[in-house]
C-alpha cells in the first residue's frame, strides 16, 4: 500500500508566537501585534513568505478566523501582501509609519549577576585570531593542496558506506570506529615506529579535541608545563586556558632544550619532535632519548604532536618518541588534516594503556563518537592503500613547491634571508635581516597582492621580529617564484 500524499500541503516552518487567552486584547490583536513586532525587528524579513492561515491556526491552537484578522490588519497597514497563487509575504518596503514605531527596549542583558567558572575567565583573556582575507598570492601555511585531494575517489567510498543503516545508529564506542582505529594502528606502526594496539587509539575531531582532553585528564590548575618556543599557538591556547603555567622552552639546532626542560620541573612537556612547528627543526635521536629518560626518571608525561611527519623530503626518518617510548609516558597526536584535508576533522590519539578507560569516558561525555560515515570512508581509504598511494604523489608534488621556494628567496634574497629548519612538512621558516618592522613587511607585500605571515604570534613572548612563516602546499611553482618576486620589488627602494 502506498500513502497518497496528493492532499499535503508544504508550508514555511511555523511561527512562534506567545498568546494569552485571559489578556485584555483579543487574540486576533495579539496575533497582529506579535507578527508586526517580528518584521519591525527583522526577525520576520523583506519578502519572507508567512505560513498559510490554516497551517499557523492549527499550530497556535486557535480558529483560522483569529488568525485571518490578524493578518488581514497587517495587509491593510502594508506590513503583509497576497500574492496570487503564492501565498502571504512580507512587503518588500515597510510603511513610512513603521520608521516612526518605538520599539521596546532591546538592550543587552547585564551579564554582571551571571558567574562565569575560571575556566571560561581565562577562555576569555585569549584572543580571537582574526583571519585575514585571502591574497591573489598567498603563502598562509597549514592547508595542504585541496585541489589535487582525489574527491571522486571520496565520494564514491562516501556513498558505498551511506548505503548502509549502520552508520546511522550511535556506535558501540565513543573511542571511535573498531576497524578504522585498526587500519590506524597498521599504518602508524609502519610508518613512523609506533607501539600501540587499536584499543590505544581514540579517534578525535582533530589535534585540537586531543590536546583539549589532554589537558582536562592530566593538568590541575597551576601545574607547570614545559612548551617550545617559538611553539604551536593553538596547544599553548588549549593549556592556558586549563590553568596550567606555561614554561617557554627555547629551541636550538636539535630541537627543545633538554637542559631548560629538567631546570623547569614541568609535569607535562608539549613538542613536535619530528618536524617542530614552526621553525621546522628535528628532535635529534640522543635527545629524544635522554628526554624519554628524563620523564621517567620524574614521573613526567609528555605530549607527541606529530602534525605533518608523514611529509619528509630528505634524510632518514626518526622513529616517533612513543616508539622509542613503548607508550608508558607519551601521548602521540596524529591527524588527517594534513594528508587529506582539514575539513574532515578527523584525528586520533594514541593513549597510554593505563589511561584508556579514564579517556574514553571523558570521551564519550563530550560527544559520545565521531562522525561514523566518515570513519568508515576512511577507513576503506587506507585498507585499500589510497593513502599511501596519495601520500606518494602529495611528497613528490611538496618536495618540489619546497624547492621551488627556497631557491626563489636565495635568488631574490640572498643571504638577508636564512631558511630554517629540515627538509619537511608543509611549511618553511624564514628569518629576515631587514630594517623594517613584520607589520611593514605584511603590508609591502600585501599592496603587491602577496600574503605572509609573522611568526610572532608563536611566540608566548612575541619579542624577536623578522621571522616567518612561508606555506607552500596550496602554491603550484609558478605562483611560488611570483609571489616571491613581487616582495622583492615591494621592498625595493622607491
Amino acid at each position: 500500500m502506498f500513502l497518497d500524499q496528493s492532499n499535503f500541503e508544504v508550508y514555511p516552518l511555523d511561527l512562534v508566537l506567545t498568546l494569552d487567552s485571559h489578556m485584555e486584547s483579543p487574540l486576533h490583536q495579539q496575533v497582529y501585534g506579535q507578527l508586526r513586532q517580528a518584521i519591525l525587528t527583522g526577525r520576520l524579513q523583506a519578502n519572507q513568505r508567512l505560513p498559510a492561515t490554516r497551517s499557523l491556526a492549527q499550530s497556535l491552537g486557535v480558529s483560522r478566523t483569529t488568525v485571518i484578522q490578524g493578518y488581514d490588519q497587517l495587509i491593510s497597514e502594508g506590513y503583509l501582501e497576497t500574492r496570487v497563487g503564492a501565498g502571504t509575504y512580507v512587503c518588500s518596503e515597510l510603511p513610512e509609519l513603521a520608521l516612526q514605531v518605538e520599539l521596546p527596549d532591546m538592550a543587552a542583558p547585564k551579564w554582571k549577576d551571571i558567574r562565569l567558572s575560571t575556566y571560561a575567565e581565562r577562555v576569555q583573556q585569549i584572543p580571537q585570531r582574526r583571519v585575514a582575507p585571502r591574497l591573489e598570492i598567498d603563502f598562509r601555511y597549514g592547508t595542504p593542496a585541496l585541489d589535487l585531494f582525489p574527491m571522486g575517489l571520496w565520494r564514491q567510498l562516501l556513498a558505498r558506506q551511506v548505503a548502509s543503516t549502520d552508520v546511522l545508529g550511535y556506535a558501540p564506542s565513543a573511542m571511535g570506529d573498531e576497524s578504522l582505529r585498526g587500519a590506524i594502528a597498521t599504518h602508524i606502526r609502519q610508518a613512523r615506529g609506533v607501539r600501540c594496539q587499536p584499543a590505544q587509539i581514540l579517534i578525535t575531531g582533530g589535534s585540537q579535541q586531543a590536546l583539549d582532553l589532554i589537558a582536562r585528564l592530566v593538568l590541575h590548575v597551576g601545574d607547570r608545563m614545559a612548551f617550545e618556543e617559538p611553539g604551536y599557538a593553538g596547544a599553548r591556547q588549549i593549556f592556558t586556558a586549563s590553568g596550567a603555567e606555561i614554561i617557554p622552552i627555547p629551541i636550538d639546532g636539535d630541537g627543545i632544550d633538554l637542559d631548560r626542560v629538567k631546570a623547569s620541573h614541568p609535569r607535562l612537556v608539549y613538542v613536535t619532535p619530528s618536524h617542530q612547528f614552526p621553525t621546522g627543526t628535528l628532535l635529534s635521536l640522543p635527545r629524544r632519548l635522554a628526554l624519554l629518560q628524563w620523564a621517567a626518571d620524574n614521573s613526567a608525561m609528555i605530549i607527541e604532536d606529530d602534525y605533518d611527519s608523514e611529509y619528509r623530503y630528505g634524510g632518514r626518518p626518526i622513529p616517533a618518541l612513543q616508539g622509542l617510548d613503548g607508550g608508558s609516558r607519551v601521548f602521540y597526536i596524529g591527524t588527517f588534516s594534513k594528508v587529506m584535508f582539514p575539513g574532515l576533522r578527523m584525528g586520533y590519539l594514541v593513549v597510554p594503556k593505563p589511561l584508556i578507560t579514564v579517556f574514553k569516558t571523558a570521551k564519550w561525555l563530550a560527544d559520545r563518537q565521531p562522525p561514523a560515515l566518515d570513519q568508515r570512508a576512511l577507513c576503506e581509504f587506507i585498507e585499500a592503500g589510497h593513502l599511501e598511494r596519495h601520500l606518494r604523489k602529495m611528497r613528490i608534488c611538496y618536495a618540489r613547491r619546497r624547492q621551488a621556494l627556497v631557491d626563489a628567496l636565495n635568488q631574490q634574497f640572498g643571504q638577508a634571508v636564512q631558511v630554517l629548519g629540515d627538509q619537511a612538512g608543509l611549511h618553511i621558516m624564514v628569518r629576515w635581516t631587514t630594517q623594517l618592522s613584520d607589520d611593514e613587511l605584511v603590508a609591502k607585500a600585501a599592496a603587491h597582492g602577496v600574503g605572509i605571515y609573522s611568526a610572532r604570534r608563536q611566540y608566548l613572548s612575541p619579542e624577536r621580529t623578522g621571522e616567518f612563516v612561508f606555506g607552500y602546499a596550496e602554491l603550484d611553482e609558478r605562483s611560488i617564484k611570483e609571489g616571491i618576486r613581487r616582495i622583492a620589488e615591494a621592498l625595493k627602494p622607491a
